[in-house]
């Protein structure tokens, strides 16, 4: 609600305090003591103008109720008057005749009618139809809602049921499926391991290439290639080697090579004369 303006007029507090005063002794109470400030003034000004504008609206009604029921009583006067000179007074009817005309009366006060006239009455029933048709066409426009929410209801029980089972087969999944996550969470620490082994292996194998002199430009083909070619060095070296160890078994010195002959044909007659002492004790064993 927007803001009220603030005013101090003495017009405005005397009217308020005027309407306070009215409005608690008519309950018989006193008006409480509050401080009188600029904003209570407007907004209880305000209060006491609609008030009083409600008020005389009421009052207006009211007074037109008044005459409509002063003149209800005499056109009742009058007509008990009529009724009475035509001898139709409730008390000389038979107690039936009152009973039916209070029923029809009870009736056209029910169907909201102002006389008992037929026309009235079937102008009342036509519009009572056309509710009737009115309420009938909203409970068949609720009904079929209410079928639509039905099966949807029944829908949904039976999706909640489909997914309360697969949730206690979930539930009854998970132990396993914790050990196999279990399973899997072992086999990954194990796989990184071996991830920073092998990365370790291979930055050794890179720097061992590396301090050998390997280059990218070494491919398989190559080696095979330089194999091939050490094969055939090796060929052409081997007689060269066999000669180099055979030098290699004389002695630097002439003297000494003279020394190491004469050493030779000491063992070789030693042996000669050793074989012949086995066979003499060979033959002498067999005779």
């Amino acid at each position: 609600m927007a803001d009220l303006p603030a005013t101090s007029d003495p017009t405005r507090i005397s009217e308020v305090k005027a309407w306070l005063s009215s409005q608690f002794d008519a309950v018989g109470k006193d008006v409480p003591e509050f401080e009188y400030t600029p904003r209570a003034i407007a907004y209880l000004h305000n209060l006491a103008t609609l008030s009083q504008s409600k008020t005389h609206a009421s009052s207006i009604v009211a007074n037109d109720f008044r005459i409509k029921a002063s003149e209800y009583r005499s056109q009742a006067a009058r007509i008990r008057e009529i009724l009475e000179n035509a001898g139709l007074a409730q008390e000389s009817l038979q107690a039936n005749v009152v009973s039916s005309a209070q029923v029809l009366a009870n009736v056209a006060n029910l169907l909201n009618i102002r006389d008992t006239e037929l026309s009235s009455f079937l102008v009342a029933l036509g519009d009572i139809s056309l509710r009737k048709t009115g309420v009938e066409e909203k409970r068949a426009k609720v009904q079929k809602e209410f079928k639509v929410l039905l099966d949807f209801t029944r829908k949904a029980i039976a999706r909640l049921t489909y997914l309360k089972r697969t949730l206690a087969q979930l539930e009854d999944d998970v132990a396993p499926c914790e050990a196999q996550m279990e399973n899997w969470d072992n086999n990954l620490k194990l796989i990184v391991s071996k991830e920073r082994q092998y990365l370790q292996q291979h930055a050794n194998y890179k720097a061992m290439l590396n301090r050998v002199g390997y280059t990218p430009e070494i491919s398989h083909g190559m080696l095979v290639q330089m194999a091939e070619h050490r094969k055939e060095l090796e060929k052409k070296t081997k007689p060269i080697m066999d000669t180099l160890r055979s030098y290699q078994d004389l002695p630097p010195d002439k003297a000494l090579a003279a020394l190491a002959i004469e050493d030779k044909k000491r063992q070789y007659a030693a042996a000669e004369k050793y074989l012949e002492d086995v066979l003499q004790s060979a033959l002498a064993t067999s005779e």
